[in-house]
């Protein structure tokens, strides 16, 4: 039962970039189509889950033993580093179409705050190895699905009639503001704090 309220939180309650606000540079860029928001979500999605997946036995195994949790941080981000090359390998030779839509944007998740943010979550709350990997997955895909949330309104607002003022980035920061009250709303039925 617990996993599966770490799970649902983490996607909605307790959504990484509509709560905390992390990760907030390429939900705002790269959700201009549906479809660069879903695959930015799978690469998000997959590097957060793989992420926590390595560093927890490498933190309970190897860092807490000897004493050394003071390299925690840069394991982290090493860790991240090494797994956005593999993925943008992957996808550069398997979804060149998508790799091209991503640009740079794919090699920015390395410095995601969000996919860092659910490794220093995951220590802080003490989770387990399941518990870790329920979160993280849970974790990237509430991230996911904002961006295709965001995604889907701007595509609407393409045939809009937007205030000049509130053009380009002021109406996206609208949209993600309503979103994150959307998701406000489900604060009363599960939370991990």
């Amino acid at each position: 039962m617990k996993l599966w309220i770490i799970f649902f939180a983490s996607i909605l309650t307790n959504n990484i970039v509509l709560t905390y606000f992390l990760g907030i540079c390429p939900f705002l860029a790269m959700t201009a189509q549906i479809s660069t928001a879903a695959g930015m979500g799978f690469a998000v999605t997959f590097v957060m889950t793989m992420t926590c997946a390595i560093i927890w036995p490498i933190n309970h195994f190897l860092l807490a033993p000897f004493n050394a949790q003071y390299l925690q941080l840069i394991v982290y981000i090493l860790v991240i580093a090494v797994l956005v090359q593999v993925v943008e390998l992957v996808i550069d030779r398997y979804y060149p179409i998508l790799y091209a839509r991503m640009g740079v944007f794919l090699s920015l998740i390395t410095v995601n705050c969000a996919i860092l943010g659910v490794a220093l979550f995951m220590t802080l709350r003490n989770y387990g190895y399941i518990e870790s990997i329920v979160f993280s997955t849970g974790s990237g895909i509430g991230w996911m699905i904002a961006a295709i949330a965001m995604a889907g309104a701007r595509a609407k607002l393409r045939f809009s009639n937007i205030p000049e003022p509130l053009k380009g980035m002021g109406i996206s920061l609208v949209i993600a503001a309503i979103l994150s009250m959307g998701f406000m709303g489900f604060a009363g039925w599960i939370n991990l704090r």
